[in-house]
Formats: structure tokens, C-alpha cells, sequence
């Protein structure tokens, strides 16, 4: 059944605070969402039984033409709230001519490469055509993506504005917008950027903005990109997920890397993701750990885009046991079966440690989350709890009492 667009509406005021969504069972089915069979099937073919809550409840919204403002993090099956109702609506409305028609605009090249896939993944039994675009690589490969017909294009903004400012690809069509990532948006400077790029979109489309928190600094951009907008959230950045077990060990700066090899061996992992501070730290790990004779690798924004694709698909597909990466790389990591996160070194944003053990503990499994902590990382610890208002457990092989940290 066609999907027409919310932006009927668009001369009305945008609301100064957008509504909560109106109370509604929340579907225990993808059946029960309103999908397509085709779309189903390629659900069931990925192994998902049932939507997540952010799929719940942004999903009916989405596919009914509303705005969406959701607050969701990285593991809660957002990318699937949005490129589900995105593929349910363009196969239902044939455009009349050919151009992007869905824009989706991403923080990172990894996200990027990742949303695409998942529109691949979900869309396999449609005649959808999708593009991707982000620096790192020839921008020549893209734009005959683009002029092939591409309905669907996923891009960071400076890659986009590269494109536009080439007149590689034209923006008059687009009917659905999507902002994913906001908050990591502003921390990477691209807010003005977005803003120049919303600029040259159609007045009369949708709007769907994910972000993991809604900082100040976020609400005049979603109140100028969205019109009387539905506002739907789950998990809040502060909660840490139910089915992570967190440990913290204290020890000294020159200690961690016995720990970690210690740890990998006598634990289980099977699949681990470890953080560390700085991209040479990454490096340096990632060697010591080969060194130990363990199948493990490096992601950071240093590497050329081929290697970080590699080490992220020889990951996913189990040759690695363990993937060492810092936060700006990590954002773009989406793999099931992670069994254990390990912080070599503790964020220094409190925010980035729910994020990081978030990405072990996904779809109803168990997970562990490992932390180490030097004396010069005291204050980050206490950071990171008065955050998530309780203690991290403290490990049982620990190399200082936990009396000593406060």
C-alpha cells in the first residue's frame, strides 16, 4: 500500500518539543509492523524472529510518513528502524524518473559501508538500486553508482558535499532524509556541513534523526530538519546494558599488556574488540598481541580504507579473535558474537564506555566487559560511574583494593 509522506504537513509550525509517541501495544512480530512479504522473507533468510524495541516503535511511524526523532544507541537495531520503512516505501512508489530518492547521512566510512549492506540486506527482493559515498577512495566509482540510477544513497557529509560540488549527483528528488549518529555528527564537526547540505533538499520530505543522546548543542538542527515530529527512545546513554558483566581491573600502565594476554587465554574469548586511547596504541597492541602468537589486528583512521575493510570482514567472519580499534573507528563495528569487550585503555568521554561494552551482549545474548585502569585513569573511572550511577565491579585478580580509588 503506498506510504505518503509526511511532509503534506509542511507549512504547519514545527513544534518546540516533539511528541512523545501515542501509546501503542508494541509489536512482538515483524509481521505484527506492517511489512511487506518480500521484506519478511529477507528478515527470516538473516535469522531475525522479532523487532527490537526501537524497531517497535519507530518503524509505525516511519512507514505511516511521520518525522522521527529517536534516541537509541549503537546495538539497539536502529539501522534497521529506519532502512526497513526507507525500502517499504520506495517499493511501493515507483519513482518516475530516476535519482536519489533516500539519503542517508552517516559520521564515518565504516557506518556508511555498514548501512549500505544492511539496505542489501534487507532490500535483496527488490529491483532497488543503492550507493554509498565517504572519503578515503576515488570519488569516480560512486558517482557512476550515482548516475547508474541509485534510489538509495548512504554518505558522510564531506564526501557528499565533494559530490555536489562536482555536480556528481543532484538532491531535488529525495523524499526521505535520515541524520544517523547526530551526537557523533557534532563531534566531528559536520553540523555545518548538514546544514548546507539539508539546505538543497526538497522542504517537502521525511525526516528520520537517530542520536544516541540529544545534547544541547543538537536541538535547534533537529527543530529546523523536522516537522511536528514523533519522538521515540529506548535505553538511555547512561544505561549500561543488563546482559554485559563489567570488571574493572587496577593496574599499572606497564602491566596491561600481561593482563591482556592473560585474559584472552584463560577467559573464553572467542571474539573480542579492544579499546585503546590513541591509534599507535592500537598499532602497539595489536603487534604484541600477534607476538603472543593470538589472531588479532588494528582499525583505525590511519589505515587506508582497504585495510580496515579487510580487518573488519576477516573479523566478522571469525579468522580474527580479536580486533583492536579506537573509538572513532570502532563506530562503524557491527558484528554479532562478540564475546568480550576489553578497555586496554579507559575513554576519556564517560559516554564512549557505554558505547564500547554495548557492542558485546547484543540480541539476548550474554557478554563481558573488561576494563583495565592505570592511576593516571582515576578520574575517568569515576567519571564513567557517577555516569552510570554504580560501581564497576572490581575484578577479583586486582592490583590495588578498591578502597584506594576514592
Amino acid at each position: 500500500m503506498p506510504i505518503e509522506p509526511a511532509s503534506a504537513a509542511i507549512d504547519r509550525p514545527v513544534r518546540a518539543q516533539p511528541a512523545q509517541a501515542p501509546a501503542m501495544p508494541e509489536a512482538t512480530s515483524f509481521e505484527a509492523l506492517g511489512l511487506s512479504q518480500p521484506l519478511l522473507r529477507a528478515l527470516r533468510a538473516e535469522g531475525y524472529e522479532r523487532p527490537t524495541p526501537i524497531q517497535s516503535r519507530a518503524v509505525p511511524h516511519a512507514l505511516a510518513g511521520s518525522d522521527v526523532l529517536a534516541c537509541a544507541q549503537t546495538g539497539t537495531g536502529k539501522t534497521a528502524a529506519f532502512v526497513l520503512p526507507i525500502v517499504e516505501r520506495l517499493a511501493a512508489r515507483p519513482a518516475a524518473r530516476r535519482g536519489v530518492r533516500a539519503l542517508v547521512l552517516s559520521p564515518t566510512r565504516e557506518l556508511t559501508a555498514q548501512i549500505a549492506r544492511d539496505f542489501q540486506r534487507y532490500g535483496r527482493h527488490f529491483d532497488l538500486r543503492y550507493a554509498v559515498a565517504f572519503g578515503g577512495v576515488g570519488i569516480q566509482p560512486q558517482a557512476r553508482a550515482l548516475r547508474a540510477g541509485a534510489e538509495v544513497l548512504v554518505a558522510t557529509p564531506g564526501r557528499l558535499e565533494d559530490l555536489l560540488s562536482q555536480r556528481m549527483v543532484a538532491l531535488d528528488g529525495v523524499e526521505v532524509l535520515v541524520l544517523d549518529e547526530a551526537d557523533r555528527m557534532l563531534d566531528h564537526g559536520f553540523l555545518p556541513a548538514i546544514r548546507r547540505i539539508v539546505a538543497r533538499l526538497p522542504r517537502k520530505r521525511q525526516t528520520l534523526f537517530f542520536s544516541a543522546t540529544m545534547p544541547r548543542e543538537l536541538e535547534p538542527l533537529a527543530k529546523t530538519m523536522l516537522v511536528d515530529p514523533v519522538k521515540v527512545a529506548v535505553t538511555p546513554v547512561a544505561s549500561t546494558p543488563k546482559r554485559v558483566q563489567q570488571s574493572i581491573y587496577f593496574v599499572e600502565q606497564t602491566e596491561k599488556r600481561a593482563l591482556l594476554q592473560q585474559l584472552i587465554a584463560e577467559q573464553g574469548v572467542t571474539r573480542a574488540l579492544v579499546f585503546t586511547r590513541t591509534k599507535r596504541g592500537a598499532d602497539r597492541v595489536a603487534r604484541q598481541l600477534v607476538a603472543g602468537k593470538f589472531r588479532a589486528e588494528a582499525m583505525h583512521g590511519n589505515k587506508s580504507q582497504g585495510a580496515r575493510e579487510r580487518a573488519l570482514e576477516n573479523f566478522r567472519r571469525g579468522s580474527l579473535q580479536v580486533l583492536v580499534a579506537t573509538d572513532l573507528a570502532a563506530r562503524g563495528i557491527d558484528v554479532d558474537g562478540i564475546s568480550h569487550v576489553i578497555n586496554y585503555d579507559l575513554p576519556m568521554d564517560a559516554e564512549a564506555y557505554v558505547h564500547r561494552i554495548g557492542r558485546t551482549a547484543r540480541a539476548g545474548a550474554d557478554g563481558q566487559a573488561f576494563s583495565f585502569c592505570s592511576a593516571q585513569e582515576r578520574d575517568q573511572l569515576r567519571r564513567i560511574e557517577r555516569l552510570i550511577d554504580q560501581r564497576v565491579p572490581v575484578a577479583a585478580r586486582s592490583h590495588a583494593p578498591a578502597r584506594q580509588m576514592y
